[in-house]
């Protein structure tokens, strides 16, 4: 009984195959030519696209730290809203430096009556002129020291230093600071930068005031053009990329906001296009059908520019040939083919 269902199995295998057989014979029988639509090669306009990966920037950017250590005395951060330039943001407690100042010009009315009264006296040559010499260097030691204790004054006050949006408070009033306390940060977003790197050999490609079209995760969809301003001139050496600088035309983006940025390159008008469909992959080459006389040939290609739904072919084939788009897998080499209608690429790739 098993060995009789085993044949019948073989028998109903055998009989399927059979037919599969003669239905592919039927619609490609021996001796006809297969029937086939083609495109005629011919010089399109395209432009080559390179995407990068960029960062927005603000057109200014600060982070606010005191100068000198001491504690946080006054504290003015309007969070997230714009502050003038020259604003004073903190100030650090200063009554040390403002007691030294005070002995300092109190000292320097003294050597200032004294150097007067010695000055008299050289007059009359009551003194030599080393003891008169020696007042007067006394007044223009005051005054050095004065304008240093000044300058310390000056450093325990945190200004901004343009107009721009004050980020968020990192310290709080009563605070001991020192110079690598952050205090809050200070971004001018009128105008957003965007920095993005190629690849060396698309250097040609970016030119100062070329157009760039930016694009964020968060707006799919959603592109706004930017201006280059600069070229890094250096290489980086480490990954052989250069950096690019570009201003936005329009809208905005969050400073630190991760975008896609796309370069045109310019426009070859001799670019030979192909569906990507009817490339033919071999071990070694890329093969298309060229229909010559009725007959097809399988030529080996070379493909450069690779879309969506085309590739370019830089060599192989010629302005003017008939390319096999569809009935490819029944043509054979030097075998006849059937043009059934020419197309185009807009008619393959809707």
């Amino acid at each position: 009984m098993p060995q009789k269902i085993l044949s019948l199995f073989f028998v109903l295998i055998l009989a399927i195959a059979c037919k599969s057989k003669k239905e592919e014979i039927k619609q490609n029988p021996a001796g006809q030519a297969a029937v086939v639509d083609v495109i005629v090669a011919s010089a399109t306009s395209v432009s080559n696209i390179i995407e990068a990966n960029g960062s927005v920037v603000a057109n200014e950017y600060v982070e606010l730290h005191p100068e000198i250590s001491g504690r946080l005395i006054f504290l003015n951060v309007p969070e997230g809203k714009t502050v003038q330039q020259g604003t004073i943001i903190a100030r650090i407690n200063d009554a040390d430096l403002q007691a030294q100042l005070s002995k300092q010009k109190v000292g320097l009315e003294l050597a200032k009556r004294t150097e007067e009264r010695l000055r008299k006296l050289l007059q009359v040559e009551g003194i030599n002129q080393a003891d008169y010499d020696a007042a007067k260097t006394a007044i223009d030691s005051y005054k050095a020291d004065i304008q240093y204790t000044e300058a310390l004054i000056d450093k325990t006050i945190i200004k901004a230093p343009f107009t721009g949006e004050v980020g968020l408070r990192q310290v709080s009033t009563g605070a001991y600071l020192t110079p690598a306390s952050l205090i809050t940060t200070v971004q001018q977003n009128t105008k957003m930068k965007i920095d993005f790197t190629l690849p060396e050999m698309y250097s040609s490609m970016v030119k100062i005031g070329t157009t760039v079209d930016v694009q964020a995760d968060a707006a799919k969809g959603l592109k706004k053009k930017a201006t280059i301003i600069a070229v890094e001139p250096q290489v980086n050496i480490n990954t052989r990329n250069l950096k690019v600088r570009a201003i936005l035309q329009e809208g905005n983006f969050n400073p630190g906001t991760f975008v896609k940025v796309y370069v045109a390159s310019s426009v070859d008008n001799k670019v030979i296009l192909v569906p990507t469909g009817c490339i033919i992959p071999d071990d070694k080459n890329k093969q298309l059908i060229v229909v010559k006389n009725g007959k097809a040939y399988f030529v080996n290609v070379e493909t450069g520019l690779r879309q969506a739904d085309n590739i370019e072919i830089t060599k192989g084939v010629q302005l003017g040939d008939s390319v096999v788009v569809t009935g490819i897998l029944f043509a054979r080499p030097k075998g006849s083919l059937k043009i059934r209608s020419v197309k185009t690429l807009d008619q393959l790739n809707k």
